[in-house]
């Protein structure tokens, strides 16, 4: 109750004396006057003002605790389990070297915020890809500006293209040629085109070929590499838009795809899964077998279920029937 009372004196005091400058002294106007040009007070005496106001008080944080978001994604360095960075949703790109004690931002002086993941070269850990936007279907979230890359472990950043993706979702880079790079691309959510779909690199991202290019609403929203065989990829696509109405989420373009010629042409998966209208689809496979496989599949906006295939995307079998919720 005592800290209750000197709390409620406290903001007492503070709104006396924000009231106090708001009126603020009456006199000439004018560079020498106390109304300053315009009616504006002298900065310098508004400054002092606010000092001498709270010189008494000692302020500590009462909660409720920092919040920092949504986390598109997190890349562990594995030549050194210490280094991680963080891609997040409205905040950059972040970097600790202590496991997660301290933080360091990496992108605060580049011309985008938002963040969808985040890769590390399999075959030089000094060397990031980032991808921007994040990859959810809600109102709330910002674009990005396409793909950067850092060679220097985060210190500094180019430009590497697909300024229309809007959206990306995730980048794989070849476990054995760091030349070759596949980028999956949402791409934008309010609008059909822009840079949507497979795209891959043969010369370390200088030029981009779209490899899976289904249709102008849809785009590729997971993708997931045979570590035994890197010329087997699996792909889901993702057919949805917005309006100022509503989320139109699902379509004849979404879908399951597998590629055996390291992505360079793809054929969709059918046998098993759910011929009814899909949403958005994850893809996971099983680290003891790569030919073992996991989708978890949006069902009729509010429905879902998980399926499973163990040849290698050949059929797939319904495991449950549900999938747990969130932001898209």
């Amino acid at each position: 109750m005592k800290n209750l009372k000197l709390y409620m004196v406290s903001i007492v005091l503070l709104f006396s004396y924000f009231v106090s400058v708001a009126q603020g002294p009456r006199g000439p106007r004018g560079p020498g006057g106390p109304g300053g040009p315009e009616g504006q007070f002298d900065k310098n005496q508004e400054k002092s003002g606010i000092a001498s106001a709270l010189s008494g008080f000692q302020f500590r944080s009462i909660g409720p605790a920092f919040m920092s978001g949504r986390i598109s994604d997190i890349a562990i360095d594995p030549e050194n389990e210490n280094v991680w960075y963080v891609a997040v949703a409205s905040g950059g790109t972040w970097k600790t070297e202590n496991a997660g004690t301290t933080w360091r931002p990496l992108t605060d002086n580049q011309p985008f915020f938002v963040t969808g993941c985040v890769t590390i070269d399999p075959n030089n850990s000094a060397s990031i890809w980032l991808g921007t936007g994040e990859n959810v279907a809600g109102r709330h979230i910002g674009i990005g500006h396409g793909i950067y890359h850092s060679m220097d472990g985060g210190k500094s950043w180019k430009d590497m293209g697909l300024k229309k993706s809007e959206h990306i979702s995730k980048i794989i880079v070849h476990p054995d040629n760091s030349n070759v790079i596949w980028v999956a691309s949402q791409g934008p959510q309010w609008s059909s085109g822009g840079d949507r779909g497979l795209y891959k690199s043969v010369n370390g991202g200088k030029t981009w070929k779209n490899t899976l290019e289904i249709n102008e609403w849809t785009g590729v929203t997971d993708l997931v590499i045979d570590p035994t065989n890197p010329d087997v990829l699996y792909a889901a696509s993702w057919q949805k838009h917005r309006n100022v109405a509503a989320l139109i989420d699902g379509g004849p373009g979404t879908g399951l795809y597998k590629s055996v010629d390291g992505g360079e042409t793809w054929s969709k998966m059918k046998k098993g899964l759910p011929r009814s209208n899909m949403g958005k689809i994850g893809l996971a496979m099983s680290p003891m077998d790569p030919t073992v496989l996991y989708a978890a599949i949006e069902l009729d906006r509010r429905k879902g279920a998980v399926y499973r295939s163990s040849n290698s995307g050949g059929s797939w079998s319904k495991m449950s029937d549900t999938v747990s919720g969130g932001t898209g």
